[in-house]
């Protein structure tokens, strides 16, 4: 979805819940992602945040607004899925 959409202003930031580094290095190299992945070494991020299921998806507007919050794993590359980025990232 970060490859279709990044052009249109759309950022996918991955954060890895404390996991070793070496082990998400790895996991980054094999999976040849292109987004952005930061890593919660001691879980802070993780409480500040509230996230309480993996994946934890946060919608962002341009201006910082917090859009939406899903949690678990959603069809984001369906029709449906594609509709609802793309008339966010034309907002």
């Amino acid at each position: 979805m970060h490859r279709e959409f990044k052009d249109k202003g759309l950022a996918v930031v991955a954060i890895s819940i404390q996991e070793p580094p070496d082990r998400v290095a790895a996991w980054v190299k094999t999976h040849n992602t292109s987004f952005t992945v930061l890593l919660d070494a001691d879980g802070s991020v993780t409480r500040q945040y509230e996230v309480t299921a993996t994946p934890t998806v946060f919608i962002v507007g341009r201006d910082g607004t917090l859009l939406g919050k899903a949690l678990g794993t959603k069809a984001w590359t369906s029709d449906t899925g594609r509709a609802l980025l793309q008339a966010l990232a034309g907002s």
